[in-house]
């Protein structure tokens, strides 16, 4: 008995590291994106990819034919938009990187950004996972999408308390 559950382990093992081979590069990937940080310095990405990888170990056995690859991209999303609030909200820690791909879009829009485009998830899929309707995941994904083709001017900054001189 304690030989075929230590086979088990061990091919249970093999399995998730061969999934954590080919999957992991593409995971690191889409959180670096959704985290905007900086590819070689994106500590946020990588602790998000952990947890999510933990995750699909964790229930690696239950997941009976299910895709791991889905499975950890989801916890992956849901986990980040649940956090979103806490490193890009009131508090204003984890700003983006000015140099990272999707730094000049909002959280919500690089989640919605990030599944449809680079991961290839369908609308109705990614409005499901994050509970929003199809339209309303529609209308953020073309709303980022134009801006980052064009984004907005920027608008100069003037310091706190200062008029503005009226022409």
């Amino acid at each position: 008995m304690r030989s075929r559950q230590a086979s088990q382990g061990v091919r249970r093992a093999r399995e998730f590291e061969a999934f954590v081979a080919g999957a992991a590069g593409r995971l690191l990937h889409a959180a670096t994106l959704l985290t905007a940080e900086a590819p070689d310095d994106n500590p946020r990405a990588r602790r998000l990819l952990t947890l999510s990888l933990g995750h699909t170990y964790a229930c690696w056995d239950r997941l009976r034919g299910e895709d791991p690859y889905n499975r950890t991209r989801q916890y992956l999303a849901t986990r980040f938009a649940r956090t979103a609030w806490h490193q890009y909200g009131a508090f204003g820690r984890g700003r983006p990187h000015p140099g990272a791909a999707l730094a000049g879009l909002g959280p919500q829009e690089r989640l919605i950004l990030v599944l449809r485009l680079y991961e290839g998830v369908a609308e109705e899929q990614t409005a499901a996972l994050l509970g929003l309707p199809p339209d309303r995941v529609r209308a953020i994904c073309d709303r980022a999408t134009t801006n980052l083709l064009h984004p907005p001017p920027e608008r100069p900054r003037r310091a706190f308390g200062a008029k503005v001189a009226h022409p």
